[in-house]
């Protein structure tokens, strides 16, 4: 059972960010109804920001309203996940490309401790809050606000326990960690373009074999 969420003002928004992650992952099929009181129950919420939560879903094409029998879940299909990461390799690549020409060496220290701590966190809080972070200060460095604007909404779509709970994932993060920074030291806008790359597509690879592996496709 998930630990219970903490009133504040942005419940709602957690409660879109659990759901958004369990339709993601596969824990929540396209065709499936998203009973309130159910997920209200587990997340030790009242309804109404679970109701909040899917109508706010509703606007991201992640689930829709059927009258008189409630919230479903909206088709998925492998394509469209594909078409998720295409835009986010788009996006981090144009601003891992940009980073290598703005990042002071300040901004660049920052970076580097970063990924040195996520090297020896535990934890999916940890591991994921770190994640975020490392390319949120890329992000930026670049100097892009709607770009890295674009790229945390995209991003919100990427199921981040499939990751962390996976041990080979931390492995290549620190490994596509220590590329990207190789590059920002160099201001190599070349090797950040393949750093950049090579990470978003490693992020597809894992996150399609996981869904092939629950059978998500079966349902569509």
């Amino acid at each position: 059972m998930a630990r219970p969420l903490t009133a504040r003002p942005q419940l709602s928004d957690e409660v879109a960010a659990h759901l958004r992650e369990a339709i993601m992952s596969g824990v929540l099929r396209p065709g499936q109804f998203v009973r309130l009181d159910a997920v209200a129950a587990e997340l030790g919420v009242s309804v109404t920001p679970v109701r909040e939560a899917l109508l706010a879903l509703r606007g991201e094409d992640m689930v829709e309203l059927e009258p008189r029998r409630g919230f479903v879940v909206s088709p998925l299909s492998r394509r469209d996940v594909e078409d998720m990461f295409r835009l986010q390799a788009d996006l981090a690549v144009q601003l891992a490309v940009r980073a290598t020409e703005l990042i002071t060496p300040e901004q660049l220290q920052h970076v580097s401790q970063v990924a040195l701590d996520l090297a020896s966190a535990v934890g999916h809080q940890e591991l994921s809050a770190l994640e975020y972070e490392f390319h949120r200060l890329i992000n930026k460095a670049a100097a892009a606000r709607k770009l890295a604007r674009f790229l945390d909404m995209a991003s919100r779509y990427v199921p981040a326990r499939v990751y962390t709970a996976d041990p080979q994932w931390r492995l290549q993060v620190v490994a596509d960690h220590a590329d990207l920074l190789a590059a920002l030291r160099s201001r190599d806008p070349e090797a950040a373009r393949s750093a950049a790359l090579r990470h978003v597509q490693d992020g597809e690879q894992r996150l399609l074999r996981h869904l092939d592996a629950v059978g998500m496709w079966s349902s569509n």
